[in-house]
Parts: C-alpha cells; structure tokens; sequence
C-alpha cells in the first residue's frame, strides 16, 4: 500500500499460487479515485483465463467501481457497448486492447497506472509489439507495476521502468515449490499413452491435470481416453473461448475429474483443491516446469506431481528428491464422477443469481441441498453441477420452467 501512494515502479517476483492477484489490486485500489471519469489503471495480461480471473476478483471485493474485461474469443460489440462508459479499471489482453485503442474505442491518454501481470508469459507468446504500442499510448504514467513467478532479465526498455525500481522478490533459491511430492513413472518403448491410462487406474478418484507441451497430443490423449470410456476434457488455444470456460468450469465443480491441457492452464487459472499434476511430456524448460507444478500445492497444501519418461529422457530440473511409482500391469477404471454439470441459458444480466438456481433446483426439480453443488452464474449463461444419477428426473422436471418469469432452458452442458 506505502508503494502505490508513492508511485514507485514496482517488480513483484512470488510463486505461482502466493496471491499476486490481491497484492496488486489492492495498491491499485488505494488509488482509484471515485470522483475521476476514464481509465485509472490498465492491466495486461497474458490470457483471457488471467482476464477473466482478474475481473472476477475485482468484483467480488465490491469497491464500486467499473471493471471492463477485453480479450480474444469475446465478441468486441458487446466490448465496445461496455466501454462507452469507461471502467476505473480495464483489464485484458494485448492483442484486444491494442485493437480497442487503434479505434478509439477507449482512451487511455489519462491513465496513472499500469500493471502488467505475468509479464514474462506476454513476452514469450509474442505480444512485444501489441505492448509497446500500449504503453507508448500511455503518456500520463506514474506507476508500473510488473509480476511474474519466474525472474525476468532484461525488462524491456518499451516498458519504461524508472532506475529507482522497487523491486520484491519471494522467489525462493529453489525453485521448486514446497510440500509437492515428485514421483517418476517409467516408460517403457512407445507406451506411453497405455502408461498414463494405468497411472490413472493408480491414482483413482481423484482430479488430476495432465500436461503435454502441444495441442496435438492433447488431441491424441484425449482420443485415446475416449476409447477407453474415460470421462475427461481438454484445455488448450485452439479451442473457443467459451469451450475453454465450460471446461474449466466442469473440472471445478468436480463433475469431469481429468483436465488434458497444454501450458496454457499453468498459469493464472482458478483450480483450487487439487492435488495431482502429471507431466505427460517432460516441460522444454525450468520455468514451465515451476508454472505447471504451481497448480497443486497452492498456499502451503500438499501435492503430488507425476512425471513420465523413458529412459532416454533425462529429468534435468532442480534436484530434488524423486521416488519411482511402480505401476501394476492394470488397473480398475475410475469411476465417473457423481457429480454432471447443467448449462441454464440465462445469467446476471437476466437479473439471475446462484439463490434464483438453487431455489429452482430444489423446489421444482426435488433436489435436496447436498444434491446441488457449485453454481457459476455467467453474463448470459449459467452452470450448476447436480448429482449425475438424478439428471433425467431434473431435467424432465424442469421443462419449461421460469426463473424470474424468464423461461428458460436447461440441458446438460457437453
């Protein structure tokens, strides 16, 4: 808080988990001065996930003021309708909010502070033009703040940091992050799809992050689980944004126990509770090694990581203690989860909330409370997970159904 009232630019180092996100917003909204019209504070970002995450966090500390989220896969006409009215703060990605300023869809001409969240990941997906752009738009700075979990040497000169830095570094000497358990699993020849099948067998009822360094094979997972009759989904950049939202939201609320991504899901994604990562392919470097790691053992719990290769691989990351997980030849498949997500085409700008739902669910659908589980209300859409064995019986039972006079349109979510 001292440093946001002193304007000093500002690079934050901390593990991916340590709570980056409140230790920006909070500085940033000591600032924000409700008297004052446009853009107080830009934060970039490398991903609409980051985006989205950052805006709901923002909302959730009910400061009063407007908060805008831009990025790809959002249609820009409903960007550009919410930005006739300019938001204190403007959160979104380069790419989006350099095409809002080429068309003078918002200005930024005035605008004190600027954040630049995961700094390092905008730089290795290329977003170098898209920022100096943005930041060369911004010519009334006076507070930069940088955030990264990996350390990052040079800093751009586009950027424009003073010499007096501050700089706060939480990175530890080892970069690897506490209380994570890494357990090496042998492949043996080119058996590495049927080795991750068994080490999901190991596991069991549990959900689980699987990496793999392309979307292809996380194509070629996925259609190897499928023949399995493996409940899972995939998260990578190919996909829709709305595909990747409705994934995320699956494997949150427990009704879909196995995420397949790539390095896309590493960072700055709401996965709480969880507790298996499997490197299905060895990460290219230490620093995607420590983001993907970051998913389990957030604040100090516990995790375990999987790591599968052959024997020609070599695990060349920070040393640490790696135990081997001996595989039996099978395993019974885990069963699917109890849980099934329900999509409701209507959300908060219906004036709906998650007590309209669950009043809807139990009082029309004869659901008890403990047979409804995480709601997530959307703009337009809502998901609710119910238990997957009482399925048919609700969505019979609400056909046709209002909520707050609007009818609306229950089915499960694919």
């Amino acid at each position: 808080m001292l440093l946001a009232k002193e304007n000093t630019d500002t690079l934050l180092l901390a593990p991916t988990g340590s709570g980056k996100t409140i230790a920006f917003l909070l500085p940033v909204l000591a600032r924000l001065n409700p008297k004052k019209k446009g853009v107080q504070c830009l934060i970039l970002v490398p991903s609409r996930e980051l985006a989205l995450q950052i805006g709901q966090v923002f909302k959730q500390m009910a400061t009063g003021f407007k908060v805008s989220c831009c990025y790809g896969g959002h249609a820009v006409k409903t960007e550009w309708h919410n930005l006739q009215e300019a938001p204190a703060l403007l959160v979104g990605t380069p790419g989006r909010i350099a095409f809002h300023l080429r068309h003078e869809h918002v200005h930024v001409s005035n605008t004190p502070m600027l954040v630049l969240d995961e700094f390092d990941k905008s730089l290795s997906l290329g977003f170098t033009e898209e920022m100096a752009y943005i930041i060369g738009r911004l010519s009334t700075l006076t507070q930069r703040m940088l955030t990264s979990a990996t350390r990052i040497d040079p800093i751009p000169g586009y950027v424009g940091l003073r010499s007096d830095v501050r700089v706060l570094d939480f990175l530890d000497e080892k970069p690897m992050i506490p209380h994570v358990t890494l357990k090496k699993v042998n492949v043996i020849g080119h058996d590495r799809l049927s080795t991750l099948f068994r080490l999901i067998g190991r596991i069991g009822n549990a959900p689980m992050l699987i990496f793999c360094n392309r979307r292809e094979t996380v194509e070629e997972v996925s259609d190897y689980l499928i023949d399995k009759d493996l409940i899972h989904d995939i998260f990578h950049g190919g996909m829709e944004q709305d595909e990747r939202e409705r994934a995320l939201i699956k494997f949150r609320n427990g009704s879909v126990m196995i995420l397949v991504a790539t390095d896309l899901a590493s960072r700055g994604l709401d996965i709480p509770q969880l507790e298996n990562i499997i490197h299905y392919q060895l990460p290219e470097n230490v620093e995607t090694f420590i983001h993907r790691n970051g998913r389990t053992a957030r604040m100090n719990a516990g995790g375990i990581v999987y790591l599968l290769f052959t024997p020609e691989e070599r695990f060349s990351y920070p040393e640490n203690v790696i135990v081997e997980e001996p595989l039996q030849d099978s395993y019974p498949v885990p069963a699917d989860s109890s849980w099934k997500t329900l999509y409701i085409n209507a959300g908060k700008k219906d004036k709906i909330n998650k007590t309209d739902i669950a009043g809807l669910l139990m009082k029309k659908g004869g659901l008890r409370k403990d047979e409804v589980g995480m709601i997530e209300v959307k703009d337009r859409c809502a998901y609710v997970a119910v238990k997957r064995a009482l399925v048919p019986a609700v969505l019979k039972l609400l056909s046709g159904e209002r909520i707050k006079n609007k009818r609306v349109k229950i089915e499960a979510a694919l």
